[in-house]
């Protein structure tokens, strides 16, 4: 009897004594998600102008006043539609996971917040890789009806293979995530420019957004060279899904191309988060 009773007071709250609800890692993860959501929504205009705004540059000059001036065959919208699509892919997912990320870990320390939540420490780095991923699903959303009303009729342009197109984007975003996670967590805020200008604007000129892959036949070696550079499989994916009578990487090469760097980015990317998180 006593040790019934002993066990029952060892189970009842001691009055006064606060109890706290078990929280699942679902439910916190959510709850991080949710937060950062919110926060895209309200800045959602300022989103846009930066994210959109080049890509809109490039679609107004070269793919409306150089055709109607002759400089360019009136074609190469075709080609260049997918491209743009995924320059605003990468640098929506790119900025949007790095960006905050060096703020965070710079001035403003607003890491040490996320880091006292109740959940393993990758979780909180795969979540930045989720809020990428959907600012970057919106860019392309945004720029493709966009450039469509700029451009005008877009020869060759179909919209048939959803499945690819989707696919394409979704593992598009998600490697651009993980590389803005990598970036963001190993440069200093001192260094955002440098960023800038050392690594995107490389990777967005020698990523095969203003020209097809296929037209690199006549300089070998940039053709092979550009491979390490991920925007050039989702710019190809674009084109293949997109625009297929333009000549495309093969799709299976870009699809398996985009897994691979994908794997890379994410685990390299979530070690630099545990370093620099932990120390």
């Amino acid at each position: 009897m006593s040790a019934t009773l002993a066990t029952a007071d060892a189970r009842t709250p001691a009055p006064g004594r606060a109890t706290v609800p078990h929280l699942s890692t679902a439910s916190v993860f959510l709850a991080l998600l949710a937060r950062d959501v919110r926060v895209v929504r309200r800045e959602l205009p300022y989103f846009l102008v930066r994210t959109v705004m080049q890509p809109m540059l490039f679609i107004i000059v070269f793919g409306t006043l150089l055709p109607r001036m002759r400089f360019v065959q009136a074609g190469y919208t075709t080609a260049l539609l997918p491209g743009v699509l995924g320059v605003s892919l990468a640098l929506s997912a790119v900025q949007s996971v790095a960006l905050p990320m060096v703020q965070d870990f710079g001035w403003t320390r607003e890491i040490e917040d996320r880091l006292l939540a109740p959940i393993a420490i990758p979780w909180i780095a795969i979540e930045k890789i989720v809020v990428g991923v959907l600012q970057g699903v919106i860019a392309a959303l945004v720029v493709l009806p966009v450039a469509r009303v700029i451009m005008g009729p877009i020869p060759g342009l179909t919209l048939q293979h959803a499945g690819i197109i989707v696919l394409v984007t979704l593992l598009g975003a998600t490697t651009f995530s993980a590389l803005g996670l990598l970036m963001g967590s190993v440069i200093s805020p001192q260094q955002i420019g440098l960023m800038f200008s050392t690594i995107i604007a490389p990777m967005i000129f020698f990523g095969c957004a203003y020209y097809p892959w296929r037209g690199l036949d006549v300089v070998p070696v940039a053709k092979w060279a550009v491979l390490v550079n991920p925007l050039v499989y989702v710019a190809e994916g674009m084109r293949a899904a997109l625009t297929p009578d333009v000549p495309h990487m093969p799709l299976a090469a870009v699809i398996g191309a985009q897994i691979l760097i994908l794997s890379v980015f994410s685990t390299l990317g979530v070690r630099s988060f545990l370093r620099r998180a932990l120390g």
